[in-house]
């Protein structure tokens, strides 16, 4: 029949009856087969929940037990290790089943199941938020651009800040559910995302005035340099965590990320000197609203809201980098002992 339509031959009735004929008989197997899975998701469902209760069982009843062993001086340390293996590999299971949302997750999803069920799944959705971030990052990049470059109205300016908010609230959102799937993701970088989108509030309400005028090419100009450095982060950083993964260095549940992290020693320190000047450029940006502010008698609350925010980011952000730096030469030190110890030694 589909040859007949493209041909644009008449179809016969009896044509028709058969095919329908042949669409009931498909029905039938569509129900059956609708049938069978629902069958198997209520058995899944329900294996699932038994299956985390005897997690929670075992893991419990571990721990009254270590408690128990660890006051014994003699015939412990071997059950001790051998319990220890067991919660690591309890740890493992546990990735794959439900777990209770944040706080924050809560108050959008509720307590609904956001653990993804397979591993291909979890790279999908890693994936997924990778592309997110890159895709935004050119948009941003190219929004500030003609608002620096062409345009200067107060509405394009909210309508940008608006989506810098849109942003960052997607972002966390994902990174919890990325948490929740395995994704380490923790400590400043985590919580600068919840930061940022005060500051993006702040600009969406802050009104068309003098103050904003006057810190507006600066506020542009710094939103097309972070624009471009998250850009090269997200590229070279995935590159460089592909590579580690490959060689068994990294989780493949690892993401990239603001700032500057331990892993990326290995072939990304030349990324080091434009998160430096970024985080100088947030000084400078905390600075000038401060000044403004100060110009102004702190008449409107915008501006020394921003000035603090703007320090809060450039202290945290440039105290990590610098603790980072610190761990990596402290590293090299005891590396460069236990070798010359080694070297004595033979």
């Amino acid at each position: 029949m589909e040859v007949a339509q493209r041909l644009g031959q008449e179809i016969s009735i009896e044509s028709c009856r058969d095919e329908w004929k042949v669409l009931t008989e498909d029905y039938e197997k569509c129900i059956e087969k609708h049938r069978e899975y629902r069958k198997t998701a209520e058995l899944y469902n329900s294996q699932r929940v038994n299956c985390k209760s005897i997690v929670q069982r075992q893991l419990k009843k571990m721990k009254a037990l270590k408690a128990v062993l660890k006051k014994k001086k003699e015939g412990s340390s071997e059950m001790l290790e051998e319990m220890s293996e067991r919660e690591k590999s309890l740890e493992e299971l546990k990735k794959f089943l439900p777990k209770k949302n944040g706080f924050y997750l809560s108050l959008i999803v509720g307590q609904m199941n956001m653990v993804l069920d397979s591993l291909k799944e979890k790279y999908r959705y890693k994936d997924e938020y990778e592309k997110f971030k890159f895709f935004c990052n050119i948009a941003m990049l190219v929004f500030s651009s003609t608002l620096y470059f062409f345009i200067n109205h107060r509405i394009p300016d909210a309508l940008f800040s608006y989506m810098l908010l849109w942003y960052y609230c997607t972002l966390t959102v994902r990174e919890n559910i990325l948490i929740l799937n395995g994704s380490k993701i923790k400590g400043w970088y985590f919580m600068h995302h919840y930061v940022t989108i005060g500051l993006s509030a702040i600009n969406v309400l802050w009104g068309d005035q003098a103050s904003y005028q006057e810190f507006r090419p600066c506020l542009m100009a710094f939103s097309i340099y972070q624009s471009l450095v998250q850009l090269m982060q997200c590229y070279y950083q995935r590159g460089c965590l592909y590579r580690l993964r490959a060689l068994g260095e990294r989780d493949a549940m690892d993401i990239t990320g603001e700032g500057f992290h331990s892993w990326m020693w290995r072939g990304l320190t030349f990324l080091l000197p434009f998160l430096v000047f970024g985080h100088l450029w947030q000084l400078y940006n905390s600075y000038i609203l401060a000044v403004i502010a100060w110009g102004q008698n702190f008449e409107i609350w915008h501006v020394p809201a921003l000035s603090l925010i703007f320090f809060v980011l450039f202290f945290f952000n440039f105290l990590t980098l610098v603790s980072v730096v610190i761990q990596k030469c402290n590293n090299n030190k005891s590396a460069v002992k236990q070798l010359n110890k080694g070297t004595k030694a033979e």
